[in-house]
């Protein structure tokens, strides 16, 4: 089996994700779209492979605004294409964050930016704990999406829809991949300016993460379990 892992910048890999899908026996091919090199002039134009090709998607994070299309349109417009063609060709896709905010505009939701932010670890409440568990999960996000009018919610709290399911397509807004590690490249690429401006306590916030660092990979193991009985095998 063929996973294709779109990764949207060089800081936000799949971490414990893409580790669990090849404990299922799937080869993953990762495809970065925005390098180092154009890491502040992001607007590049993609050489997507074909999403129809492979037996799943896995879309990640990123840094932008899925709605900044003077920013990121270029690879975004196409990305977002290539989502209905996997969905009409039954290719399951996952969807994190970002990722998830894209499946929402291709699928007839929409993204807008949240009153607040959500950076931290948070708890949500699930409707549907064999696919997406309760968490408490970590979110960096300061967009939402409003949820195609036909997909069915799975997760929320005060802030925002959390999950959604619509076909083979699963849509989360946190970040079940999230290490210690992978925060502090986070941090060091832009993100300490803005969390400290919205008033993180960066170093509290580090530690949080470290001591979680076990139960959010067992948490991102079994949402990659969920979402391959319950989504994918749809």
């Amino acid at each position: 089996m063929e996973l294709l892992v779109v990764q949207h910048d060089p800081i936000s890999p799949p971490g414990a994700i893409g580790q669990r899908f090849e404990d299922h026996g799937y080869n993953v091919t990762l495809h970065e779209i925005v390098g180092y090199d154009n890491f502040e002039t992001p607007n590049v134009v993609p050489d997507l492979p074909s999403f129809t090709q492979y037996d799943a998607i896995l879309t990640m994070g990123a840094r932008w605004s899925a709605y900044d299309h003077d920013t990121v349109g270029n690879w975004v417009v196409p990305e977002i294409a290539a989502l209905r063609e996997a969905d009409a060709a039954g290719v399951p896709v996952l969807g994190i964050c970002f990722g998830g905010q894209l499946l929402a505009a291709a699928h007839g939701g929409s993204v807008i930016a949240s009153p607040a932010p959500e950076l931290g670890w948070v708890d949500i409440s699930t409707t549907d704990e064999a696919t997406v568990p309760q968490g408490p999960w970590f979110q960096w996000h300061g967009d939402k999406w409003v949820i195609p009018p036909t997909a069915t919610q799975i997760a929320e709290n005060p802030s925002a829809s959390q999950a959604f399911a619509l076909r083979r397509n699963l849509a989360v807004q946190f970040h079940p991949e999230l290490d210690r590690a992978m925060l502090q490249g986070w941090l060091d690429n832009g993100g300490e300016e803005y969390a400290t401006n919205i008033g993180v306590d960066l170093g509290a916030l580090l530690s949080e993460t470290q001591d979680r660092e076990a139960e959010a990979r067992t948490r991102a193991q079994a949402l990659v379990d969920g979402f391959i009985a319950n989504v994918a095998k749809r």
